[in-house]
């Protein structure tokens, strides 16, 4: 008998062992995942972009995206920044977390944002398949529909809390 004939028939006697319940394994496999977003301050207006082609598609959002294994927030935001709308951050700060579950439970994010009040370069639309545009609005003024984190934020912090904070 050929060693991976043995093998083959031992790991069958313990099949029943081996077998995980589907749904624990489903579990394992779901994580929360982390986002930044780049909270872009100008003239007491923050920079959103209309969302496309992705989850909550038709909201607006900060830019931001997916922190990348290794990579600091910092990092992460000001890639994110300069991938997405072409400014070049000077000044960050990371500010406060939020917690959202979205898509009807199918995902878990931890959103961490990062402040900008300082920055080179005129906003550009550089992902047009994921991002109608770029525009400016007030804090208290904001458009909907809004991307949940934002939401999220907006009612745990004031105005003054973000231009305190940037």
């Amino acid at each position: 008998m050929f060693l991976f004939e043995w093998l083959r028939e031992e790991s069958m006697d313990n099949v029943d062992e081996q077998i995980l319940d589907i749904n624990e394994l489903q579990n394992f496999k779901k994580r929360p995942l982390i986002g930044v977003a780049v909270v872009v301050f100008k003239n007491n207006k923050v920079l959103l972009g209309k969302r496309k082609n992705s989850h909550e598609e038709g909201k607006w959002a900060f830019p931001g995206g997916h922190l990348e294994f290794g990579e600091s927030v910092e990092g992460c935001a000001s890639r994110e920044l300069m991938e997405e709308v072409g400014l070049q951050a000077i000044s960050l700060k990371i500010g406060p977390w939020v917690e959202n579950i979205m898509d009807a439970g199918k995902k878990h994010y931890i959103t961490l944002f990062v402040f900008v009040d300082s920055f080179s370069g005129e906003p550009q639309l550089l992902e047009p398949d994921k991002c109608e545009g770029w525009e400016w609005f007030e804090w208290e003024n904001l458009p909907s529909p809004i991307f949940p984190t934002i939401i999220t934020l907006k009612n745990k912090i004031s105005i003054s809390d973000l231009t305190n904070e940037a």
